[in-house]
């Protein structure tokens, strides 16, 4: 089997510097490079094209978008834009974002998994240039498509993988979602259940475990010294689970802490 290694960027370097980072990894044979999108500090967008852009065979993620801020209309446009950079290696990772933060600027993620569901199905449509209308309970367009005028028509191949946490949206992942983007900072016991969740969800579609792709996340600390790459670790633990409670809960850390 050949070994898949990926990168999965953040805000911790400068943009300039992740640009000279993916030239690295392609030469050195990985296979794609992910952007991440969550707290309200680095754009997953804009770095993808620019990775895009600086490279030829590596495969650009987004890892991950959330569904609430983008316009379903806009957020296939984007892709459609960003496969137009780079033909057959965007990949679309996407999320449902967490509270406080989603909270904090006004947006109420009211039934999620409907939410999501109604944005992978109805962008997955537009991806394959059909004119759709469909009217959900978060999603409602009117006989609308991608206006390729001048340009490539074809159906694009942009793999929708959802950044899922909780069991329902795992479980959801399997059915709907080209794959899922198991996140870090969880035990080995949450991917047990969680692969078990998505091959539920897989045979719901008539489909396998393995027909999903199923990149892990890996946080890495790499410094000079033991002491300084622990104590590195710490602060980007106390970061996250303090900020993302959800990814505390699934990480089995208590309430009280």
């Amino acid at each position: 089997m050949t070994q898949r290694v990926a990168l999965y960027l953040q805000d911790s370097h400068d943009l300039r510097d992740g640009l000279d980072y993916v030239r690295y990894a392609e030469q050195k044979g990985f296979e794609a490079v992910w952007q991440a999108e969550s707290r309200l500090v680095r754009d997953a967008i804009v770095p993808m094209a620019a990775y895009a852009a600086v490279t030829n065979k590596l495969k650009v993620g987004s890892g991950v978008i959330n569904n609430w801020t983008r316009n379903i209309g806009l957020l296939a446009a984007t892709y459609l834009t960003l496969d137009d950079l780079a033909p057959g290696r965007i990949i679309c990772g996407i999320g449902a974002w967490w509270d406080p933060l989603a909270k904090n600027v006004g947006i109420e993620r009211k039934k999620p998994l409907t939410a999501m569901k109604e944005t992978v199905q109805t962008m997955r449509r537009l991806l394959n240039m059909e004119r759709v209308t469909f009217h959900g309970e978060f999603v409602h367009v009117d006989g609308i498509e991608l206006d390729v005028v001048h340009g490539r028509r074809e159906p694009r191949n942009v793999p929708i993988m959802i950044g899922a946490t909780g069991d329902q949206m795992m479980e959801m992942t399997g059915e709907i979602a080209d794959g899922a983007v198991m996140n870090y900072c969880v035990p080995p016991e949450y991917n047990d259940k969680a692969l078990e969740l998505l091959e539920k969800g897989a045979k719901k579609a008539g489909r396998k475990l393995d027909d999903l792709d199923r990149p892990q996340l890996i946080v890495c600390s790499v410094a000079e010294s033991h002491d300084e790459a622990i104590e590195t670790t710490k602060m980007l633990l106390c970061q996250y689970l303090a900020q993302q409670p959800h990814i505390a809960k699934a990480s089995g850390v208590s309430q009280e802490v």
